[in-house]
């Protein structure tokens, strides 16, 4: 597998991901992920986790053993987000990059097709985000959740199969899972294809057109971890959402 990369320099690297291809390694997933491509690329050597360290949740792992777990990947995206994907190519640069997402220094720009059209065209969304209690998969508004703010602003209103959507930008302040497809649900306007959240029959509906979760990781701009040159990369937005919105 070879990614197309969007910026490199001796300390980072930013791919686009293509939508389909999986993060991180798991035992449930098959075929090669991005962590196999960083651990080639990075001239990485896997590291083997042993039993005791498995079950010794309590202790804080040295940098250098998170770097060769995460094969250096800064943050992830869903298996069908397509986009930017900040991968550090150090240990040390790890440990800054987990800093900004962590203080929040890391900007993110999405762009999503959803259904209807948002009423105000530019606002906020600001309700807290967990794990449903009746089904840990899935997550939603709940009580007791983690702060979750996402800004949007609605870029183009089109019309297909007789219906209206919205091509809408992004920019989550947080950063909860599915942050952006549970606020967009919460707001009564799901993202396109969205097999969690856009509802059973919507989303079978739109397989029929749209071949996943329209999201995609537009950029991301953040202060250079060494030179400190602010930094501001762009993925195009890919073929199967163009082909939606043209």
């Amino acid at each position: 597998m070879d990614l197309p990369i969007l910026y490199e320099d001796e300390h980072i690297l930013v791919i686009n991901k293509p939508a389909g291809i999986v993060v991180n390694r798991a035992q449930s997933v098959r075929g090669e992920t991005v962590q196999d491509f960083a651990d080639r690329y990075l001239h990485l050597v896997p590291r083997v986790v042993s039993v005791q360290e498995k079950g010794a949740e309590s202790i804080e792992k040295d940098i250098k053993e998170v770097f060769s777990d995460r094969s250096g990947i800064a943050h992830r995206i869903d298996k069908e987000t397509s986009g930017c994907l900040l991968i550090a190519k150090t240990p040390e640069i790890l440990g800054v990059l987990l800093t900004k997402f962590r203080e929040r220094d890391m900007g993110k720009t999405y762009l999503t097709i959803v259904h209807g059209i948002l009423v105000p065209s530019e606002g906020e969304i600001n309700a807290p985000v967990g794990r449903l209690p009746w089904n840990t998969e899935r997550f939603g508004i709940v009580v007791g959740g983690k702060e979750s703010v996402t800004k949007y602003k609605v870029e183009k209103i089109f019309e297909r199969k007789n219906s209206k959507f919205s091509l809408v930008e992004c920019c989550p302040k947080t950063g909860r899972t599915h942050q952006i497809r549970v606020h967009l649900k919460y707001i009564q306007h799901p993202i396109v294809g969205d097999y969690l959240y856009a509802g059973r029959k919507t989303a079978r509906d739109d397989r029929k057109w749209a071949p996943r979760v329209m999201l995609h990781a537009w950029k991301l701009s953040f202060d250079h971890p060494v030179t400190g040159i602010p930094l501001l990369v762009e993925a195009p937005m890919p073929d199967d959402m163009m082909r939606i919105c043209s």
